[in-house]
């Protein structure tokens, strides 16, 4: 066996050394001095800069470690110099209007931001405490500031001002985009319908994200007309594609076939082979077909609804109710979806309105609570009996009341009455 001098048997020299040792004893002496520190060392390579100035701002003492960010001789500045004179244009007139009378009055001023300007000319950014030191009877004798380097600090604050600035910008252009993608689902003007007056309105819940609520009315064959509305499940772009695929569905399915039943079956077979597996996608809808009653002087209207809320008739004779579409499934879940259907007639000073969720889903302003169906249809029977104009005014009004959550769209027919009938 092979020993070596410390008897541990790893042939090495023990490293360890004994508190006692003279080599430990150097490093506690050293380490002593160091928190032996003479208060002059201490002052003039402090990590901040301070300074003694008169009352009258004369600077009478101030430390290297601020000579050396200034790039000063002693000499320049002691007796020669007042601390305003190290401060910028803006910085001198802060310190006459605002730093200095409130130092006076309250004998300390704490984390001023202010400028002060190099020997070489360049700009230092700094943030200053000052303190009035006063005699044992309570007069003021000198003033003693301290001076942190904000350099650091200001460069941060910069570059979070720069990336917000910029976030902002971002956030403008995504606006702005979905603005226009919002646009483009939406019909830019309804079409003039001979015995008809219409008006529509889109309410946008949040300017950052496409909704994906539409509608539309348009001409088809043979002097009839369609109409829809509805609301596609989500918010953003992908909302957005399958708002677009269906406008453009309801579109060409109504002309292939107008029956309403047969449109929301069309659309149902599109989005159920577009949309499965693990992103499905689905919405609701009404779809309306309006033929003119030359004899009656109004409108046959048969609504289909997958899964939408039902319609509200605003009578002439001043009553409110809604169409029921019962057991109408949500178009895009289920193959064979089940599509509800009614007809009714549209007669002179009648209004038909139709419109999205985000109306009856919203909360009142007051307590929160939710606006709902009943409160809807006492909305209406107030409203009767009235015309598409004023009802999309009145349901415009009534959604600023609200806080809503999700967009809403609302589109309103009704039928104008003759004179003779106005004067009866």
């Amino acid at each position: 066996m092979t020993c070596d001098g410390d008897g541990d048997g790893d042939g090495d020299p023990d490293t360890e050394e004994h508190p006692d040792s003279p080599r430990a004893g150097d490093e506690s002496a050293l380490f002593s001095a160091l928190l032996e520190d003479s208060a002059e060392d201490l002052y003039e390579n402090a990590p901040c800069g301070y300074l003694s100035t008169r009352l009258d701002g004369q600077i009478a003492k101030v430390n290297t470690t601020l000579l050396d960010w200034l790039g000063y001789e002693r000499t320049d500045l002691v007796g020669r110099r007042h601390f305003s004179d190290l401060l910028t244009v803006g910085g001198r007139i802060y310190h006459e209007t605002h730093f200095a009378p409130l130092l006076r009055m309250q004998g300390e001023v704490s984390g001023i931001a202010l400028e002060m300007k190099a020997a070489d000319g360049s700009r230092m950014p700094v943030l200053v405490t000052s303190t009035i030191k006063t005699s044992a009877d309570g007069r003021p004798l000198l003033v003693r500031t301290t001076v942190f380097d904000a350099r650091d600090r200001r460069a941060y604050e910069q570059e979070l001002l720069r990336a917000r600035q910029e976030s902002e910008r971002e956030r403008e252009r995504l606006q702005q985009l979905a603005s226009t993608l919002q646009a483009t689902l939406l019909p830019p003007t309804l079409v003039n319908v001979p015995g008809l007056d219409v008006a529509a309105h889109y309410h946008i819940a949040s300017i950052d994200q496409v909704g994906g609520d539409f509608y539309d009315l348009f001409p088809l064959t043979d002097g009839t007309w369609g109409l829809f509305l509805g609301d596609v499940c989500g918010k953003g772009a992908a909302a957005a594609a399958v708002t677009s695929l269906t406008r453009y569905t309801l579109r060409a399915a109504a002309v292939y076939d107008p029956d309403p039943a047969a449109v929301l079956g069309n659309l149902n077979t599109v989005l159920t082979h577009e949309y499965n597996g693990t992103d499905p996608r689905f919405c609701t809808v009404l779809f309306g077909l309006l033929t003119p009653d030359a004899e009656q002087n109004g409108f046959r209207i048969t609504l289909a609804g997958g899964g939408h809320p039902p319609a509200l008739l605003i009578r002439a004779d001043g009553t409110a109710d809604y169409l029921p579409t019962p057991g109408g499934q949500l178009i895009g879940v289920l193959p064979d979806a089940v599509i509800a259907t009614t007809t009714f007639r549209l007669a002179p000073g009648d209004t038909l309105l139709l419109y999205t969720d985000g109306l009856t889903e919203a909360h009142t302003a007051d307590h929160g609570d939710r606006y709902g169906d009943e409160t809807l249809l006492d909305f209406g029977r107030v409203l009767a009996p009235t015309t598409a104009d004023r009802a999309v005014t009145a349901v415009r009004g009534l959604l600023d009341t609200l806080r809503t959550d999700d967009d809403t769209a609302v589109l309103a027919v009704s039928v104008p009455r003759t004179d003779r009938q106005e004067r009866q």
